[in-house]
């Protein structure tokens, strides 16, 4: 996910949510989806239950609209080259993150900064950047388009990672034990699809010997965004900073972009570069604006299975953009994180069965 929280494609949404901590502390969100309001013994009739991994209640909604994040970051890639191709990697990355974060503002205005827990602005605010900002740099340093494919596959590890990461702060017994072999069976299958027949492991291990800066940006970004969708909810006491971290990004962005010289691009960009663009923007935002919805609102657990369709979707998409075949590894990549994913659930339901 390149860097992988509100417009207009949610839908209806349920008119409350309410956090558990007993009947004595039953809160229900008004529909500013920011500002959370104490209500005495009030119980949804939605079917939201607590979520036991950051004390929140599970929509089924909630966890329809963080899929739908994914759904929209599937275009991402292919859109990302354009813009690139038309107005160079960073400028065109600022671009993007500006752009989006209009968007927001517009459609999903944030409540004042001094209503948010500190703790979730610096740390979870930080996180953001960090993993936008690492990825940014880590494809701009890559010295070859082989590089930058491995470099995008050391990323594609977040779904792993999260899987891993939700599985252990769940405090289910034995519950990291239970998702790892899908997981392993999944990256493979995410590893076949985004490399394809290109991929060798030999050229990987030299190349990261001789440029590894990259790859370990890389990695530290997936590491990341792991955590930041782990431990974001819990620290953010029904507050969405999305729209905030997003125009963090967009200055971040901007001071790569003046400080790495590389100025205005060459020839003027075409008409489509700057539809690009505002559909680029729309697509990240977008997804951001859905996931950041998801985390608070949604089942983590099912949210983290979805994300390995992140980068089928996105090199599908990138393919179909760019004019290019979708080969037989790809076919074979998809079928693994299928499977991986089912592996998984099919564990987790056996568990669950034993343990009531």
């Amino acid at each position: 996910m390149f860097g992988a929280h509100r417009l207009p494609v949610f839908g209806a949404l349920p008119t409350s949510y309410f956090q558990s901590g007993g009947l004595n502390d039953i809160r229900v969100r008004d529909m500013t989806w920011d500002r959370v309001s104490p209500m005495k013994h009030e119980v949804n009739k939605d079917s939201d239950r607590p979520n036991p991994l950051n004390g929140h209640a599970v929509s089924h909604k909630g966890t329809v609209i963080g899929l739908s994040a994914i759904l929209l970051w599937g275009f991402m890639a292919g859109l990302v080259r354009i813009v690139a191709d038309n107005f160079g990697a960073t400028l065109g990355s600022a671009l993007i993150y500006t752009v989006g974060g209009m968007l927001l503002l517009v459609v999903r205005k944030p409540a004042p900064i001094s209503e948010y827990p500190r703790k979730y602005l610096l740390v979870g605010g930080v996180m953001f950047v960090l993993y936008e900002a690492f990825i940014s740099l880590a494809i701009g340093l890559a010295s070859t388009s082989v590089q930058s494919l491995e470099v995008s596959l050391v990323n594609y590890l977040w779904p792993t990672l999260l899987v891993l990461m939700t599985a252990a702060f769940s405090h289910k017994k034995g519950a990291v034990w239970r998702a790892l072999p899908g997981a392993v069976i999944a990256t493979i299958g995410v590893s076949l699809a985004v490399g394809g027949e290109d991929f060798d492991v030999n050229v990987a291990l030299q190349n990261i010997v001789s440029n590894p800066l990259p790859y370990l940006m890389a990695f530290a970004g997936a590491f990341i965004w792991a955590i930041y969708a782990t431990v974001a909810p819990s620290m953010s006491n029904g507050y969405d900073g999305t729209t905030v971290f997003f125009y963090c990004v967009a200055v971040t962005l901007w001071i790569i972009h003046f400080v790495s010289g590389q100025g205005l691009p060459v020839q003027a960009p075409s008409v489509w570069g700057f539809v690009a663009v505002f559909i680029c923007a729309l697509s990240i935002a977008g997804g951001y604006a859905c996931w950041g919805y998801g985390m608070l609102h949604g089942n983590m657990e099912t949210l983290a299975l979805g994300s390995y369709a992140t980068p089928i979707l996105s090199t599908a998409s990138g393919t179909v953009l760019l004019g290019v075949a979708l080969g037989a590894p790809f076919w074979v990549g998809v079928i693994l994180v299928v499977a991986g994913s089912l592996i998984n659930v099919w564990i987790d339901k056996r568990a669950t069965k034993h343990t009531a």
